[in-house]
């Protein structure tokens, strides 16, 4: 059988895959044009009002949960927030004017004193015996006086009678003048005596508590130690300093000066716990450029020692209370796009926006100026799934309004008064 060989170069050309067929492409201005449309529409939703909204209505979804309180009048206090250091009126660290062994210590650590109260004994063996060396000196001194007292009033008789020559009595003169000098001397080296030996007996300086001993019995003191004896602390009156910005000054400080007591209360750190009510005391005589702030001193009784020197407390100054004035809970107070406003819950528990006119107010409480009358509920949470005439189911009826109407006492946690 023959083979047909053909050749190559007389093959046909093979024709190439035709190209796939490419989608047509958006325009990229369409694509432009998309997203601004929808960011038009986001930015509509997210601004319209509460009232705009649609209204949706207990047909439309089961009613929502919310927490409510009452719409009170009364006394609200405006009061300025900020945070304090409780400092002590004096703090003595007790040392030593006098090196010696200490033999007894008379405190326990954490006790009360007062002034004047023993503390530290320190071995007064040398110091008696210093103040008898220099008692017996000076009653040697005295003695030698007295003789040249004598001796002198002899030779101005016989000087008188031309016994004796004027030279003798002048030496005389001058000797019991030199005895006076000395008896002086030794007088001051008793009483320095003295006063070494009061040392060895070392009492406290102030009234206060003391703290833990930094000596031992059997120690070694003297009075170049740095760490000193004990430290007393007074702690009753004790003050607490805290900050305010330079501009709530017109709001106390005219009023301290006229001699009004404004009320200073402190709280824990975390706010939870009331410590201890006060008033205020002074106010610094220069702002600090730094911080633009100006430091005030409170004082308080501390009788029952709850403010500790040091401590860290939450400071409330009330300076000013506005009497009879419509009080809703600071929580219901909301801002948005028709301005101040807040969510009302009507009888058939569905919910309208009421615009308000707010006074000041802190973390508890807000006093409104208009727009909400005394028995009115509000709602303080939840409210950010609530439109106008949402339909709400109140949580804890009951205990909601009782917790709304006793907020009052809780401590504030950093607003300002307005």
């Amino acid at each position: 059988m023959e083979q047909i060989l053909l050749d190559p170069r007389k093959q046909p050309a093979t024709e190439p895959p035709p190209a796939p067929v490419k989608r047509a492409a958006w325009p990229r201005y369409l694509i432009g044009l998309l997203v601004v449309l929808l960011a038009i529409g986001a930015w509509r939703y997210w601004t319209l009002s509460p009232q705009q909204q649609s209204r949706p209505s207990s047909a439309a979804g089961p009613a929502i949960t919310v927490r409510t309180g009452l719409v009170t009048r009364g006394d609200m206090p405006v009061y300025l927030n900020a945070l304090g250091t409780v400092t002590s009126l004096a703090t003595t660290t007790v040392k030593t004017q006098i090196s010696g062994k200490i033999t007894e210590i008379a405190f326990k650590e954490g006790q009360m004193v007062k002034a004047g109260d023993f503390l530290i004994q320190i071995d007064p063996s040398p110091y008696q015996t210093a103040l008898n060396q220099a008692q017996g000196q000076l009653a040697r001194d005295q003695a030698q006086l007295e003789a040249s007292r004598v001796d002198l009033t002899r030779y101005e008789g016989l000087m008188k009678q031309d016994s004796i020559a004027r030279q003798q009595v002048d030496t005389q003169r001058a000797l019991v003048k030199q005895n006076e000098g000395t008896v002086r001397a030794d007088e001051a080296a008793v009483a320095m005596a003295k006063i070494n030996l009061d040392y060895a007996r070392i009492v406290s300086p102030i009234t206060g508590r003391v703290g833990l001993r930094l000596v031992d019995i059997g120690n070694y003191v003297q009075p170049s130690d740095q760490g000193g004896l004990v430290v007393v602390t007074q702690t009753e009156p004790i003050s607490v300093i805290f900050s305010l910005p330079q501009d709530t000054i017109p709001q106390f400080l005219p009023k301290l000066r006229s001699g009004e007591k404004l009320t200073v209360e402190v709280y824990s750190r975390d706010g939870s716990k009331k410590l201890a009510t006060g008033a205020l005391d002074t106010v610094d005589n220069q702002i600090d450029t730094t911080t633009g702030t100006v430091k005030l001193r409170a004082m308080f009784a501390n009788e029952d020692e709850q403010l500790f020197p040091n401590q860290f407390v939450n400071v409330k100054l009330i300076v000013d209370t506005l009497r009879d004035t419509t009080i809703v809970p600071s929580a219901a107070v909301l801002l948005g796009a028709p301005g101040t406003y807040a969510y009302v819950v009507k009888s058939d528990n569905t919910v309208t926006v009421r615009p308000v006119k707010v006074g000041p107010g802190n973390d508890s409480h807000t006093a409104i100026l208009s727009g909400l009358e005394p028995g009115e509920r509000v709602v303080i949470d939840g409210t950010d799934r609530l439109r106008e005439g949402t339909a709400v189911r109140i949580a804890g009826e009951a205990s909601g309004a009782k917790a709304s109407e006793s907020g009052g006492n809780q401590p504030p946690r950093g607003k300002q008064a307005k």
